[in-house]
């Protein structure tokens, strides 16, 4: 049987602990997201999702608890080698797109796959092939600016898919589009993540979208339960 994608065992995260103004975010949190499995994380705003989403993706350490990718045990690794995992192992995507304003689509996605030490040749096909499935293959030689909100955001997908990451973690991927850019956007991006396999931890506010994952938990003072 296959480990666990990323498995968060006991995660516990206060701000300002031991303060009389101490915040626990996190208290116990266990989670497992199993290879191919989409999970939505739907909580409202300030209740720790986008902590436990750094956490996660270490970004972020917690308190007490261990991180697991793939069954190895992430927690208190060097600084150089969470950084390796992130690189290799983890994709980004946040509410904003965070493209590189002065480099093309393409370029976005071509420059992670450089940073890995993937040859230029081949991070230009990967780039091209994402953009392509993601239907703005069109748009590859367009910087940011010149393109629509939805078709930047299907850059950043493709950008943190570019390193065929085993991890997706996402923050409100679409909270920042209309009702129908949105659900198209989230439809591409969801069909991306068929197509590669990887697991995905997907934080919503959109009951609607949240449904159409493959199982849905919210974050609750602290704790995680089912929706």
């Amino acid at each position: 049987m296959s480990e666990p994608t990323l498995a968060l065992k006991g995660i516990a995260k206060s701000y300002n602990p031991g303060a009389p103004n101490e915040v626990r975010v996190l208290q116990g949190v266990d989670l497992q997201v199993e290879p191919g499995e989409v999970v939505a994380l739907v909580a409202p705003s300030g209740a720790g999702k986008s902590t436990l989403l750094h956490i996660a993706g270490l970004l972020d350490a917690p308190d007490e608890g261990e991180i697991l990718l793939g069954g190895t045990v992430m927690t208190g690794l060097n600084d150089a080698r969470r950084t390796a995992a992130r690189r290799n192992d983890i994709g980004f995507i946040y509410q904003f797109h965070h493209l590189l304003p002065e480099f093309t689509a393409a370029e976005n996605i071509v420059l992670p796959q450089l940073v890995k030490g993937i040859g230029r040749s081949a991070a230009q096909q990967r780039a091209e092939e994402l953009l392509s499935a993601v239907g703005i293959a069109e748009r590859a030689d367009h910087r940011p600016a010149a393109l629509s909100g939805g078709e930047q955001q299907r850059v950043a997908f493709c950008r943190a898919l570019a390193n065929a990451p085993r991890l997706l973690l996402a923050d409100e991927p679409t909270g920042n589009l209309d009702p129908a850019t949105s659900d198209q956007v989230f439809d591409t991006l969801m069909k991306l993540v068929r197509s590669t396999g990887l697991s995905g931890l997907i934080a919503t506010h959109n009951l609607e979208l949240a449904s159409r994952m493959d199982r849905q938990i919210r974050l609750d003072a602290g704790v995680l339960l089912p929706l």
